[in-house]
């Protein structure tokens, strides 16, 4: 069931920004006079349709393959590969009939639509929501590294000063672009006394690498009581695979029964840890790392239960563990709202944020500072999303996806609004057109890189779900 919403909200995001995004090129298309042949959402290869209709001289439909969408423009070599209309003279309701500033407008009407349509969700959700946001300077126990963290030399406890040289306002700063993909300078205080790290260029494949932002760093958490102790009765796997990644999708995740030390000694939800091998410990990285250093041996846990003291000795997994999870104290938070005019300029400022960041990110793919293995598939963009169905979070999703489809459309490939776009400008420079031979080895082009990359985003994820 998990996978069946995961799959439901990527559908629903996707088929809106795919109808707005083609809805921007026909638009634009007939406000010229250009007559548009097709609207479909999906694509109908080999003429397949789930749904078609007609309604004037466009025909209207889904498709069965979900890869996206078209409009068929009369007299435009596209997707569509329509030679024997090529080779007809030009009618005035034409594509190529029109002057080439015309067809300029009517190539980017998508990629218009799409920011347009980012901004004005990024608008409306800072507008009904605002922002919640954690106060650097109230997290007073530091910060608690992850494995990235601690390979460029942070350790527990210390305290985020500055980004750059710039004061660090909102912790989440620290999750932001100017970190992941800026490689900066981090400035924190340890023991009293300041110090400078910087951030490798290859952090974002570190974070794929090692399973999420987490594991660079997060905010120091003091453990209150314990607040899960796994049940051996009817635990679920977690998909390792293809096969088991297909069965969750379908809700038919397998069972099974193991015994968990935590379980088997009789800790208890409400617990409160006292100590852990005689060591009084506040903090979850404390705890979590003295049970994981006693990997195969025997602990001793004391805890605070309905007014008594009880002692504990549970023998810890190979892996460190001994299954149980906690409760924390509640991090600081600050809530910020917005007016309607002053969330247009905060959406619109995430929206240019969004769109940049999609552009250093490209760029250090290109420039080998970033591995090709951060590109996602619509598997890992349903990921994303999430198996929980929150307006919010739906919202937010979509807004920065809407974005990152203008950008990727703007790329100079053939078969996508940008490789068109620089054709007219180079026909624009001449002159004159490019030949239709041409456009259409190009277009076939394209499509072999577009298909390329399709083939090596999915290959990924599913290298992804095989924990590979």
């Amino acid at each position: 069931m998990n996978g069946l919403i995961m799959a439901g909200q990527l559908l629903l995001g996707l088929s809106i920004l795919v109808i707005l995004h083609e809805l921007g090129h026909f638009l634009a298309a007939r406000a010229f006079g250009i007559k548009v042949e097709k609207f479909y959402l999906f694509f109908d290869a080999w003429g397949v349709k789930l749904v078609s209709f007609k309604v004037g001289e466009t025909e209207y439909g889904i498709g069965w393959l979900p890869l996206g969408g078209y409009v068929k423009i009369s007299g435009m070599i596209d997707e569509s590969m329509d030679t024997e209309q090529m080779a007809l003279p030009a009618e005035p309701w034409e594509f190529r009939s029109k002057p080439a500033w015309q067809r300029l407008i009517v190539m980017l009407g998508g990629i218009i639509v799409n920011i347009i349509v980012g901004i004005l969700i990024f608008w409306m959700i800072t507008f009904k929501y605002g922002e919640n946001y954690t106060p650097n300077d109230q997290l007073t126990n530091g910060v608690s590294p992850g494995v990235i963290g601690k390979g460029i030399g942070l350790q527990n406890g210390d305290k985020i000063l500055a980004i750059n040289g710039q004061k660090v306002v909102r912790f989440e700063e620290l999750m932001s672009s100017k970190v992941l993909l800026g490689s900066p300078k981090l400035t924190i205080a340890r023991n009293g006394q300041a110090m400078d790290y910087k951030v490798p260029e290859t952090i974002l494949d570190s974070i794929s690498k090692y399973g999420g932002i987490g594991q660079f760093a997060t905010p120091r958490l003091v453990v209150k009581n314990i607040d899960t102790v796994f049940n051996p009765e009817g635990n679920k796997v977690r998909p390792k695979g293809l096969i088991d990644w297909i069965k969750n999708l379908f809700g038919k995740y397998k069972q099974v029964q193991y015994s968990t030390a935590a379980f088997t000694v009789g800790l208890q939800k409400g617990d409160s840890i006292i100590s852990v091998n005689h060591k009084e410990l506040r903090f979850a990285d404390q705890i979590i790392g003295e049970v994981k250093a006693s990997a195969g041996k025997i602990i001793n846990i004391q805890v605070a239960r309905k007014g008594k003291v009880l002692d504990f000795n549970p023998t810890v997994a190979k892996d460190g563990t001994i299954g149980m999870g906690f409760a924390f104290a509640k991090l600081p938070t600050k809530h910020v709202d917005f007016g309607f005019l002053e969330s247009f300029s905060v959406g619109t400022n995430k929206a240019w944020t969004t769109f940049s960041d999609n552009a250093k990110g490209i760029w250090k793919m290109i420039t080998g500072k970033v591995s090709a293995r951060n590109i996602s598939s619509p598997i890992g963009i349903a990921q994303v999303y999430g198996s929980d169905f929150d307006w919010e979070n739906f919202w937010r999703l979509t807004g920065l996806i809407s974005i990152a489809l203008a950008f990727m459309n703007l790329l100079p490939i053939p078969a996508l609004d940008g490789g068109h776009v620089v054709f007219l400008i180079i026909e624009m420079i001449k002159g004159k057109p490019l030949s239709d031979k041409f456009m259409e080895r190009a277009q076939i082009v394209g499509f072999v890189i577009l298909l390329s990359l399709m083939v090596f985003a999915f290959g990924n994820d599913i290298l992804k779900l095989f924990g590979k």
